[in-house]
Parts: C-alpha cells; sequence; structure tokens
C-alpha cells in the first residue's frame, strides 16, 4: 500500500499516542495502518508499507487481536491471514474501554477490596482505611456507571453523547443558560 503524507502523519501520530497510553509505538502504528486500510491486509504488506520487521509485525499483530481491536480473516486461494481492525469508530472506542476496564479497572477493585478486608483485620489507622475505602467506593461507583451505561442500547448511548453538556441542564445545581 503506497501512503500519502496525511497516511503517513495520521499512522505517525496514531504511534505517538499510543505510547503516552502505553501501547508500544509499532503496535499503535499497525493498528492505525489497518484502521485506515480499505482492505484487509497480510503482515507481510504491514511489513512492507511499516518498514517493520517481520517478528514486531507478529508481535503486535497477537497484541492487537488479544485486545480485539483487529480480526485475521482467510481469502480464497490464499494461505495467509488478511488482518483488519474494527471499522465502526464507536465499536472502537466501546472495545478499548471495555478492554481497558477487565485489564486494569476491575483488577484494581478487587486489589482495593483485598486490602480493605486486610485493613480491616491489621492495625492500619482508621485515617489511612478511610483514604483506600474511599477510593474503592469512587472507583466502583464509575465502575458500576459503566457497566449499567455499557449495557443501554447503541442509540442510546448516541443520544446521550450528543446531549453532551446540554444534560447538565437537567441536574438540580447545574449550569443554566439563563
Amino acid at each position: 500500500m503506497q501512503l500519502t503524507p496525511a497516511m503517513q502523519n495520521f499512522i505517525l501520530h496514531w504511534g505517538e499516542m499510543g505510547s503516552k497510553w502505553g501501547v508500544n509505538r509499532s503496535v499503535a502504528q499497525i493498528h492505525a495502518l489497518l484502521h485506515i486500510a480499505p482492505d484487509p491486509m497480510t503482515a507481510e504488506e504491514i511489513c512492507d508499507t511499516l518498514n517493520l520487521a517481520r517478528s514486531n509485525v507478529s508481535n503486535g499483530l497477537k497484541e492487537l487481536q488479544s485486545w480485539k481491536l483487529v480480526t485475521s480473516s482467510r481469502q480464497l486461494g490464499d494461505r495467509r491471514d488478511h488482518f483488519t481492525s474494527i471499522r465502526d469508530m464507536f465499536d472502537l472506542v466501546d472495545m478499548v474501554i471495555k478492554q481497558r476496564r477487565e485489564r486494569e479497572f476491575a483488577p484494581t477493585i478487587a486489589a482495593l477490596e483485598a486490602v480493605m478486608d486486610e485493613a480491616d483485620q491489621d492495625q492500619t489507622p482508621p485515617k489511612v482505611r478511610e483514604r483506600m475505602g474511599e477510593m474503592l467506593r469512587v472507583m466502583k461507583m464509575f465502575d458500576d456507571w459503566y457497566l449499567d451505561f455499557s449495557r443501554l442500547p447503541r442509540a442510546m448511548h448516541l443520544a446521550v453523547l450528543k446531549l453532551g453538556s446540554k444534560l447538565v441542564r437537567f441536574i438540580p445545581g447545574g449550569r443554566s443558560d439563563d
């Protein structure tokens, strides 16, 4: 695939952002390429396009598949896997949030619950227990909100997003445009 300057800049920027999000730069670049590619790409095509080593691309594709951001498919007459990214931006963002919750947020809540159980049994000072407990309560509140919201139909998600800051008007004490 021949990249235009705009395509190159998109891929380079996505790689930079990936490294800020804790994702390997090459992995983020592979994802960016697959996201904008009009057709599924083989690992070899990815290597050639991004000038990356085959092992780097192979590992990157495995990581992206583990995040469920990239899928592979086969084509008749071709033994190679062809890779594509989630095309729909709403689905892509939803999957990133879901995976981050499963990998980071939920384990932190579980760890905080274990710490709180331990703190109730040992000599952890009450003020320290209260701070840790507050962190656990707030994290659980956000997690419960996310789980409730994620169960809503997509149309409801879109309606809430479109309402945006206008939603504040309906909340007691919220901003008014008077």
